[in-house]
């Protein structure tokens, strides 16, 4: 039962689809980022039905991306997205690790924010256009999103955090640590296994850009802000699923050469 209450809580927190209301405690927590993944597997079929949806209807390459990299944002609420800015806003201003948290902690924002957003934007889209409308690719960026969200789970729970309270240190203080990582890592590899089966060049660059990201962030983390926040989680998703998008689609150009 706590495991189904960890799932409604992991849908009420990361995504808009409409849930039963769960009292907000600790033993409803337990396995919350171990179902987040399953977040990501709305949203890819949500891809699947905008695909479908695309087929049908005869949509040209811009609208098929532009569906591509809204309904994520549009699934989740724009939660990680949330973070992407903030983050992007306090490293911007190269200063101190104790004033980097102090951004990611103000509400208002900055110009950088929104610069990065649009940069995010335009650049998923551009990827996203150079994808065909076919199951095969919806079911790649489903994996993926099932796969950033694996990842982003586990370096919430593994990586060091820093001194600010916030969310992520109520969700992994309440977490069976040892057991919730050992889960996540068994869906990691599954989850790889997946993308690697379904194509396996494009597949296995986008686990490698994932995994590498995921280890990248290891150091950001540490060097600019003094450890892990729910806000760099959100980050390091938008910025995983950027990076394995980006691998997918080169490696699928470099197959057709």
């Amino acid at each position: 039962m706590n495991a189904l209450r960890s799932i409604v809580m992991a849908f009420c927190m990361f995504s808009r689809i409409p849930m039963p209301t769960i009292e907000w405690k600790n033993e409803n927590m337990r396995w919350m980022l171990c179902a987040f993944p399953l977040v990501g597997a709305a949203v890819g079929l949500a891809l699947w039905v905008w695909q479908l949806l695309s087929a049908f209807l005869g949509f040209g390459p811009l609208l098929w991306a532009a569906g591509l990299t809204l309904l994520p944002v549009a699934v989740t609420g724009g939660i990680h997205m949330d973070g992407w800015c903030d983050v992007s806003d306090a490293l911007a201003s190269h200063a101190s690790p104790e004033k980097k948290r102090a951004i990611l902690k103000d509400s208002h924002t900055g110009a950088f924010a929104i610069i990065m957003l649009g940069c995010w934007l335009l650049g998923y889209a551009a990827l996203a256009s150079e994808l065909p409308a076919t199951g095969r690719t919806v079911l790649l960026l489903g994996l993926m999103h099932v796969f950033s969200r694996i990842l982003s789970g586990t370096i919430s729970l593994v990586y060091p955090k820093n001194d600010a309270e916030g969310l992520l240190r109520t969700f992994t203080l309440s977490a069976d640590k040892k057991s919730a990582v050992a889960i996540l890592l068994i869906l990691l590899v599954l989850c790889a296994a997946g993308l690697v089966l379904a194509e396996p060049l494009p597949g296995g660059a986008m686990v490698l850009g994932g995994l590498l990201t995921a280890l990248w962030m290891k150091r950001l983390s540490a060097r600019e802000f003094g450890g892990m926040s729910g806000d760099l989680s959100g980050y390091f998703l938008q910025l995983a699923e950027l990076v394995m998008l980006a691998c997918c689609v080169i490696l699928k150009k470099v197959v057709l050469l």
